[in-house]
């Protein structure tokens, strides 16, 4: 039943929102009693010194806006991150020692830079990042010495279109880039280097159309064996690149249906940990490099963070370290037996467990006859309800079986909520991942208004209730959807949106200007129309439900100047607009703001239902 918004200090869904997390864990692989977290503990994500044996967890940043993304030495002696202003994600790379101390710009000659890629090598002995400004993305290695001096700086590679990396080998000789410069859309090449001459030592590329990634290399001195995944089969599939004798294995896993991405190497480079991705679904394996067996593991249901080198990985004790949540319990670390997966114990633990509601996995038909997956959570009693439809952010993302406090707490309020792998999700295969390129705009509309339809004939929602939301690109597919599909909403709620891309694209952090080009085939000057058509702004006067907006003021992925004027322009038409803003950049806001967002858009729903706000 519809409740009245619970807004007291105490109510459930602000505890679930309080509750602490574990973001990401990563251990030194050449010292691994020193590890990393980040960790909102203190109502902003912040870096931690991780003491493994005794678990403990030293805070190490107290940055205003917080910090999610950083790295720990190879040696466990410094940790790097990107100390920028405001979280507008641009400044320069800066250390800080293990043991505290005061941070050391590293770049101090070069003017600030954006950047979302930056690595050790295992040794500790090297550390690179990738820096984007207005000439392109370059891949700079610096040296780092045992005696803790900062080396020379070399750039390894440079060029106008995106790319990530580098990729070090154990010892710091080998990086590996990946570039887009084979193809006009986020498909990928790897170039490997030499990093104390910068000469190109090899390329890997598997023709048109297809797009490589490097996982990591194999932890040992000397050892050049790179794993990562290709997609010329239509989903991702690993393989090992062997840069000493320049061989490649491919690794078919044709008993799975899905995309599999290996995430870590064994300490002893014999096994890799594989998480295989099945309709959102997560299953790790264990894969015997000398046999090329598989063996599934029987690890709890849930989401398992997938990403190399952390988040889940091998101990050398024997254990699998894995950042672990599920739609009952927050995010946090646990162990699991290094053969059979079974859980051991909990490492890292997060918050208070409070009682949730269950996620299903559901499907449906898109307008072309592609099926889409969702998950989909539902208040008590009879149906139909009013209804949130969500979309992830990325859209190079996929939502799993998560811990969701905002889903909850929609569910609390009487809200059907669902939240759906629309088209430029991942996991579902290279097609599906790569549809909405060129046509940036039309697919996922199609996805989401084939959701509601879908919500209609199940009786699972009511049609004049139902709200679209979404952060970052689901804030730009509620903006979208609102202008496209007027007809079918009661409102939406936006965050950290985008309502125009040429506007984007002239405001935003060189990293991003990139990515736009790639999603587009062109700049905006080249490809006017494309523009034109894929920016909410365009369908402004179409809008006809209330319309809110939450925003970061020093946002760099989704500047703030394309929000006035979509705020204007609405006003101007006699739209309902209204646009909240808040000092911080797209990540940071913290906890509290987080929980102040979620009155805002309680409030929202309840204005237009008609239902009293108290």
């Amino acid at each position: 039943m519809l409740t009245k918004p619970q807004l007291d200090d105490q109510a459930v869904w602000k505890q679930r929102c309080r509750a602490p997390v574990i973001a990401g864990t990563l251990i030194a692989p050449a010292n691994p009693t020193c590890g990393l977290a980040v960790s909102n503990a203190t109502g902003t994500f912040q870096i931690y010194a991780w003491d493994v044996p005794s678990g403990t967890l030293r805070q190490l940043t107290e940055r205003p806006t917080g910090i999610i993304a950083a790295e720990l030495s190879g040696d466990g002696r410094y940790v790097y991150y990107l100390d920028d202003q405001q979280g507008n994600e641009v400044g320069h790379f800066a250390r800080i020692p293990f043991e505290n101390g005061t941070p050391k710009d590293l770049t101090p000659d070069l003017p600030p830079y954006s950047s979302f890629t930056f690595s050790s090598s295992g040794s500790g002995s090297h550390f690179g990042f990738m820096a984007a400004d207005s000439d392109g993305y370059h891949c700079y290695s610096i040296e780092t010495g045992t005696n803790g001096d900062i080396g020379a700086r070399r750039r390894l590679f440079h060029s106008a279109k995106i790319a990530f990396g580098p990729c070090y080998s154990f010892d710091g000789t080998v990086a590996v880039v990946a570039t887009t410069e084979r193809a006009g859309t986020l498909q990928y090449n790897l170039l490997a280097f030499e990093t104390a001459t910068g000469r190109q030592i090899a390329e890997l590329w598997d023709g048109p159309g297809t797009s490589l990634e490097f996982s990591g290399f194999a932890p040992r001195p000397g050892d050049l064996r790179l794993a990562g995944t290709s997609n010329r089969t239509g989903d991702k599939r690993p393989f090992i690149w062997d840069l000493q004798t320049l061989t490649r294995r491919d690794i078919a896993c044709s008993s799975l249906t899905g995309e599999v991405i290996p995430v870590d190497w064994s300490p002893d480079g014999a096994r890799l940990l594989f998480c295989h991705f099945a309709q959102a679904v997560q299953q790790l394996y264990l894969y015997d490099v000398s046999t090329g067996s598989l063996t599934p593991l029987r690890h709890p249901g849930g989401t398992y963070a997938s990403f190399p080198r952390s988040g889940t990985y091998f101990h050398p004790n024997g254990e699998i370290f894995a950042q672990w949540q599920d739609g009952a319990h927050p995010p946090q670390v646990i162990a699991l037996d290094g053969e059979t997966g079974t859980k051991i114990r909990t490492v890292l633990s997060a918050g208070k467990v409070f009682p949730s509601r269950a996620w299903t996995s559901i499907s449906f038909a898109s307008s072309d006859g592609q099926m889409i997956q969702g998950w989909l959570g539902l208040p008590e009693g009879p149906g139909p309800f009013p209804t949130i439809l969500h979309t992830h952010g990325g859209p190079e993302s996929v939502i799993t079986e998560a811990y969701g406090p905002l889903s909850q707490a929609w569910m609390d309020h009487g809200f059907a909520f669902l939240t759906i792998n629309y088209r430029g999700s991942t996991t579902f295969g290279r097609e599906f991942q790569e549809k909405i390129r060129g046509n940036v705009g039309h697919w996922e509309m199609e996805d989401v208004a084939a959701a509601r339809h879908w919500l209609v004939r199940e009786g699972i929602a009511h049609p004049d209730q139902i709200f679209l939301t979404g952060w970052s690109y689901g804030g730009y597919n509620t903006l979208m959807g609102l202008g496209k599909w007027p007809e079918l909403w009661a409102g939406g709620m936006a965050g950290i949106a985008i309502s125009d891309w040429a506007m984007m694209y002239e405001d935003a952090a060189d990293t991003l200007k990139g990515w736009v080009v790639t999603m587009f085939g062109g700049t905006p000057q080249e490809k006017p129309e494309q523009y034109r058509l894929s920016s909410p702004i365009t369908y402004a006067e179409h809008v006809r439900s209330p319309v809110l907006i939450i925003q970061g003021r020093h946002d760099t992925r989704t500047p703030a100047r394309p929000i006035e004027v979509y705020e204007q322009k609405l006003k101007s038409l006699g739209k309902s607009v209204e646009v909240h803003w808040y000092n911080a950049g797209h990540t940071g806001a913290g906890t509290e703001q987080d929980i102040q967002h979620v009155e805002l858009m309680l409030k929202f729903v309840c204005r237009v239902l008609g239902m009293p706000k108290t």
